[in-house]
């Protein structure tokens, strides 16, 4: 079954044409400075949740307009609820609408 990714601008594209590159939600990265700074790095590189359902996801559409996607899928069925462009997901975070 090939999953299919409806660009927002480009419209419908099969998922091939695009990289995966993960979580997509608000993860803070640790302060290298810190006197923890070791423990807080191999949490955040290796004890992430990976919940089965729906998840903000990360994508790149390497193959055709190199443009960054967060793409709203369930990773039990691979059902796409949403795509949005990942340039408008930040501006919203940057005016505070649609922060996580």
């Amino acid at each position: 079954m090939t999953m299919i990714i409806n660009h927002p601008l480009l419209g419908p594209r099969d998922a091939a044409e695009f990289v995966y590159l993960g979580d997509a939600s608000l993860i803070n990265r640790p302060d290298p400075q810190s006197e923890t700074a070791a423990e807080e790095f191999y949490e955040y590189l290796h004890l992430r949740d990976n919940n089965a359902g729906e998840h903000r996801e990360l994508w790149y559409h390497e193959q055709g307009d190199r443009s960054w996607l967060v793409v709203t899928r369930n990773t039990l069925t691979h059902d796409i609820t949403r795509v949005e462009l990942a340039r408008d997901v930040a501006s919203m975070r940057a005016n505070g609408a649609g922060a996580e």
